[in-house]
Formats: C-alpha cells, sequence, structure tokens
C-alpha cells in the first residue's frame, strides 16, 4: 500500500511541475498540489494507524 501511495505521490509532484512550467496550465499545477497534498497525508495517516495496531495484525 505504501508503494501504491509513493507512486501516487510521484505521480503529482511531475503534474504539479509541470503545470508550473508551463503557464497556461496553472491550473494543472494547483490541482497536483492538491493531490500531492491529499496524498502524503493519507499516506501519514495510514502509516500512523499501523503504529498503533498490535504485532501480527
Amino acid at each position: 500500500m505504501l508503494r501504491l501511495l509513493a507512486v501516487l505521490l510521484a505521480v503529482w509532484l511531475v503534474v504539479t511541475v509541470v503545470g508550473a512550467v508551463i503557464k497556461g496550465l496553472f491550473w494543472l499545477a494547483v490541482i497536483g498540489a492538491l493531490f500531492f497534498v491529499g496524498t502524503a497525508v493519507l499516506g501519514w495517516a495510514r502509516r500512523e494507524n499501523q503504529k498503533s495496531l498490535p504485532r501480527g495484525w
């Protein structure tokens, strides 16, 4: 699951950079940044949730 989140983070980062480089696609940078932050928060929350589970779960 964490690999999937890492791949999504990379994709959103690329989308953000492409949107920032191409001025006409500023909206793409904004959407990419929002997805990047959302995916990072989701990954952080899942990691914190796994820490609270007892071993073997």
